[in-house]
């Protein structure tokens, strides 16, 4: 069988727990921070785990997650 490629994009955004379960970061955390609460930054910085769908798609994405 041929080596399947990986999404670099994908791989750069997503991690695999060890349980394959999918990680990302959350949005809107990058610029015009002064306006936004503190503990709304501070939650901001926690990772989130993708549901649904989209899990199903980035894992076929990461073939070797």
């Amino acid at each position: 069988m041929i080596k399947l490629k990986t999404r670099t994009a994908v791989s750069k955004r997503f991690k695999i727990t060890a349980k394959g379960k999918v990680k990302r970061r959350k949005a809107f955390a990058r610029h015009i921070l002064s306006k936004k609460d503190s503990s709304r930054l501070r939650n901001l910085r926690k990772t989130m785990l993708v549901t649904g769908k989209d899990k199903k798609t980035i894992k076929s994405l990461l073939p070797y997650g």
